[in-house]
């Protein structure tokens, strides 16, 4: 499947705090349209992200404006929201009252509001959604992600996750199958090396996303970063080990040295230039490399960790509503609305992800790209959301490592070699406690 060409650092990225902010914005680059609504009063604002590449908003525009509401409910109106500067056009917009009725953003920004007191709950629209057959249409577990004790703070949109990718020709040049456990993979690096081919792509430098495969490692061998409590609990067994595994790949030279300094698109670089042979990567690794090496790429089967273990990082993209609303009837009308016919943004290939509904996951558009529809079946049910080990709902504390420069280091320091996996964990156990009790 097609995504854009942008760092999931930015798709992800941390909520910047603007509380105390109460100037309208100008949003450069936004698009407004049907500004009067059913009842002549205010209508309800979508706002979305770019998710997709250039047919994403003109089809996802479309599908907002042909919303045609009962009765005296509002309309409703659409604007893109650019990437730059996306949490503070957010944030101020909140604070001010002058945000939408509902919208999309980072995968962890609802809880955050939610803190502030700005979100809708969605129980009520979830409830309404077991008579017409939307509730039951999630994917598994997906629903649980979005759960709090005071209720759901929103309604998953796209799913991103990292799943392993290789190389076919160079793994057939190699001698060797797609690996199926931890053993059989370093087997295939080895096979690999005598070519000059790395077998465990990946960037730790600036925009680099390296940390979320070594905690896909982790979640992999069940692991994670978060207890039952839902605070971080980083120093464990399942850690270190995962961990040692991915130290003997650096050491053996199965990782590329430079891998420290890489940004993601040094690391497509070189999948194009057949020296990176696996890794674990986004659903839309395959869009991101060469024409030629596009048509090699594939997904292999989640791997048996030697735990016996399997799992992997996912991210479930989300769909929240606001308490500053003309309607919040409207706004529940308006998403049922817009989930019954959203399928459109996946059968014609614009790119935003994976869904989250079976019923666009089952089409016949959706199945004809082989590694789109073996992430779901096989990838989505064994994949984690950060909250692991302890549980699966999203929380506040979970954005002290959503692409922050805590995790960027630690990966960097496994990775270089600059401290051993239990050194490590424990500097990333030391930073994330601190910044809980500030």
């Amino acid at each position: 499947m097609k995504q854009p060409q942008k760092t999931d650092i930015s798709r992800r990225g941390l909520l910047t705090a603007a509380a105390g902010t109460a100037a309208t914005i100008a949003l450069a680059g936004c698009t407004r349209a049907g500004s009067d609504s059913g009842s002549g009063g205010k209508p309800i604002a979508f706002w979305n992200m770019p998710w997709g590449g250039t047919q994403f908003a003109p089809t996802d525009k479309k599908i907002t404006l042909a919303y045609k509401p009962s009765g005296s409910l509002p309309r409703a109106t659409y604007q893109s929201i650019a990437w730059a500067n996306f949490t503070q056009t957010f944030a101020s917009a909140i604070a001010s009252n002058t945000g939408p009725a509902v919208s999309s953003g980072s995968g962890t920004q609802a809880f955050q509001f939610a803190e502030q007191n700005k979100i809708a709950y969605a129980d009520h629209l979830l409830d309404s959604w077991k008579s017409n057959g939307l509730y039951d249409d999630f994917l598994p577990g997906l629903l649980d992600t979005m759960k709090t004790p005071k209720g759901y703070v929103a309604v998953p949109y796209n799913l991103d996750m990292r799943v392993l990718w290789y190389r076919k020709s160079l793994l057939e040049k190699a001698g060797v199958e797609p690996p199926t456990d931890w053993q059989s993979y370093l087997d295939a690096c080895a096979a690999l090396k005598k070519l000059g081919i790395y077998g465990f792509g990946a960037a730790s430098g600036t925009n680099g996303n390296a940390f979320q495969a070594l905690v896909s490692i982790m979640i992999n061998n069940g692991g994670g970063l978060f207890d039952e409590d839902q605070q971080p609990n980083c120093v464990t067994k399942e850690n270190t080990d995962a961990l040692d595994w991915v130290v003997e790949l650096v050491r053996k030279g199965y990782v590329d040295p430079r891998t420290a300094g890489y940004t993601t698109s040094n690391a497509y670089a070189q999948w194009s230039a057949d020296k990176f042979a696996m890794g674990f990567e986004a659903p839309g690794l395959a869009q991101q490399v060469s024409a030629a090496a596009r048509k090699d790429m594939f997904v292999a089967d989640p791997l048996t960790s030697a735990n016996g273990t399997k799992g992997t990082l996912s991210f479930p993209n989300n769909i929240m509503m606001y308490k500053n609303t003309p309607s919040q009837k409207g706004s529940e009308a308006f998403l049922t609305y817009y989930f019954k016919n959203m399928s459109p943004l996946w059968t014609k290939n614009t790119g935003i992800g994976l869904p989250v509904l079976k019923s666009i996951a089952n089409t016949p558009e959706f199945q004809s790209d082989a590694n789109a529809a073996k992430m779901i079946s096989d990838w989505q049910p064994i994949a984690k959301t950060w909250a692991a080990p302890g549980g699966a709902a999203l929380f506040s504390n979970v954005t002290l490592v959503d692409s922050t420069p805590a995790m960027s280091t630690f990966a960097q320091q496994v990775l270089s070699l600059k401290a051993t996996p239990q050194e490590a964990l424990k500097t990333l156990q030391q930073t994330l406690t601190s910044e809980i009790k500030k």
